[in-house]
């Protein structure tokens, strides 16, 4: 497949910023390929396409469906699986947040929980320090209980919530 100058740069500048955020960079190329064109794609089309290795393109393409992102589909008269991408921009982000959340957030907390019941018990821990802890525990417990409230808001809602953030800050006393 040959794809417009416009398209390849962008899929450039997704495996870059998947890289900063952490995600490898054929699989950021490769969901911003599925996210792009408009049909299904076969692993093969994928590899050509992008001009990296059929076994890179399938493990990225395993990574991808375990995070929710990319879902397997059949076309008529081709026993190939064809690949495609969440297409909604709001769902794309709430499965991502929802991930990094269980995979980073929470396995925190556990921890910062943990650590927090040890403090307790702990006479070498300074005062200064335990409270340092608390204020990171506190501060993430109340990032995942905002999320839980917000997680579920459609997504319109969800748009006019964040148009309004600059008067709800103003409103709050925000400068």
């Amino acid at each position: 497949m040959i794809l417009a100058p416009t398209i390849q740069k962008y899929i450039l500048h997704w495996g870059e910023m998947g890289t900063r955020w952490g995600v490898n960079r054929t699989v950021a190329q490769i969901h911003a390929l599925l996210f792009l064109v408009n049909r299904p794609l076969p692993a093969e089309e994928i590899a050509d396409t992008l001009g990296v290795a059929r076994s890179n393109v399938s493990n990225s393409l395993k990574e991808l469906q375990g995070w929710g992102l990319v879902r397997i589909t059949h076309m008529a008269g081709d026993r190939r699986d064809h690949f495609v991408a969440l297409q909604d921009v709001w769902e794309i982000f709430r499965v991502i947040v929802e991930e990094r959340k269980k995979r980073e957030i929470d396995p925190t907390l556990t921890v910062l929980r943990a650590c927090a019941l040890e403090a307790e018990n702990d006479p070498a821990l300074e005062a200064a320090t335990k409270l340092k802890m608390d204020q990171v525990l506190d501060f993430l417990e109340m990032l995942t209980t905002t999320y839980g409230d917000y997680k579920h808001l459609p997504p319109a809602t969800m748009q006019r919530f964040l148009k309004m953030g600059g008067k709800v800050a103003r409103l709050l006393g925000g400068d």
